[in-house]
């Protein structure tokens, strides 16, 4: 087994790092030569520790598949110093794979009681509004501005390591060796891009909210939005700009810009009871049966769910789950709703914050 060590400087002073990655939190990352732990090799595990501002790395390397046990002794006897592990999609490879491994060598599983961090499943959530391509590592760093000298993938490296087990090339120890330190080190400057998720975690304040008119991109003019400005309690560290439909976002770090697109027209208010109601067709609206008798019989009829309706015109805010009530239809089976832009809506801070966060989370992903 080789064992490397290295102790460098790092900036703890972003908000997202020195909340996350405290004293009793180790990063780590596992090299192996497939995904199933019943048929592959663990290799090599790298991890990453504070003490005070210096960042400490810590790499376990099995020269032969023989040496798996030992770098895994050697790791979780660190591990034993900590509370919380974080990872890179450690929840879903890195963990079970350890863990499948302990089973078979008939070892207590050594994650038990710890809590675990795993950026890739935390910025899965706003893939959408950080516009990632995918969610590797690779494209996370790319986001942040993060440079390597590797330029391997895990799945490249498994001929290397193979090479290395029979010719003990020291050029590709050495590319094995970089690919690990590589992800280790650059996983805490990923942590910054937890800021983003406190977005749609409701991590800021309306600082204004204000009507504006513009002109679209077919060249017709008189639409309205809202324009609400925001201010974070995480500083960004990029710029992102993202839309959804009728919403528009920008961000940049404390503060944020939601653009609202609204429809002023005639929409509809479904009544729930329509065996309670009438339709009249003439006037195109439904009355209760409370009220019916003054009506002809000729000019009414039995309301069925789609035509159990009274219509409003007013300027409407759009939404995707019945976030704000009343609300307010095109045709009745429409997935999308509305609700009237009123002062008691702008001036509740209860109903602004519920309806921007669901905004925001439409704006996050990942189900678009």
């Amino acid at each position: 087994m080789i064992t490397w060590h290295d102790e460098l400087p790092f900036d703890f002073s972003d908000p997202a790092v020195s909340r996350v990655f405290t004293g009793t939190s180790l990063f780590f990352d596992i090299e192996t030569t497939g995904l199933s732990p019943a048929s592959t090799s663990l290799y090599l595990i790298g991890c990453a520790a504070r003490r005070k501002d210096l960042l400490i790395l810590d790499q376990f390397f099995a020269e032969t598949p023989a040496e798996e046990a030992a770098i895994m002794d050697a790791f979780f006897a660190l591990l034993a110093q900590y509370d919380t592990v974080i990872t890179f999609n450690g929840d879903r490879f890195d963990i079970p794979y350890l863990r499948a491994k302990c089973g078979t060598l008939g070892l207590a599983d050594p994650f038990a009681g710890l809590q675990s961090v795993d950026i890739r499943q935390r910025a899965a959530r706003i893939k959408s509004l950080l516009n990632l391509s995918g969610l590797s590592q690779k494209s996370v760093g790319d986001f942040l501005g993060l440079a390597r000298q590797d330029t391997c993938t895990g799945g490249e490296l498994i001929f290397v390591y193979e090479e290395y087990t029979q010719t003990r090339s020291a050029d590709a120890l050495s590319l094995l060796k970089l690919h690990n330190y590589e992800d280790v080190l650059h996983m805490p400057a990923l942590l910054p891009v937890l800021s983003f998720c406190a977005l749609p975690d409701g991590a800021f304040h309306v600082v204004s909210i204000s009507g504006n008119e513009y002109t679209a991109m077919d060249g017709s003019t008189g639409h309205r939005e809202l324009f609400i400005r925001l201010q974070l309690k995480e500083p960004l560290p990029a710029r992102i700009s993202c839309n959804y439909r009728e919403f528009y976002l920008t961000a940049f770090r404390d503060a944020a810009c939601l653009r609202i697109g609204l429809f002023e027209g005639e929409l509809k208010f479904f009544f729930p009871d329509y065996a309670n109601y009438f339709y009249l067709p003439e006037e195109d609206t439904a009355i209760h049966k409370s009220v019916s008798s003054y009506v002809d019989k000729d000019h009414r009829e039995k309301a069925t769910a789609a035509t159990c309706y009274t219509k409003k015109y007013a300027i409407f805010l759009p939404q995707y789950e019945k976030v704000t009530e009343p609300f307010f239809l095109e045709n009745y089976r429409d997935k999308k709703s509305y609700f009237e832009l009123t002062c008691d809506f702008t001036e509740s801070e209860t109903l602004l914050k519920r309806y921007l966060l669901h905004v925001l989370r439409l704006l996050a992903g990942p189900h678009r």
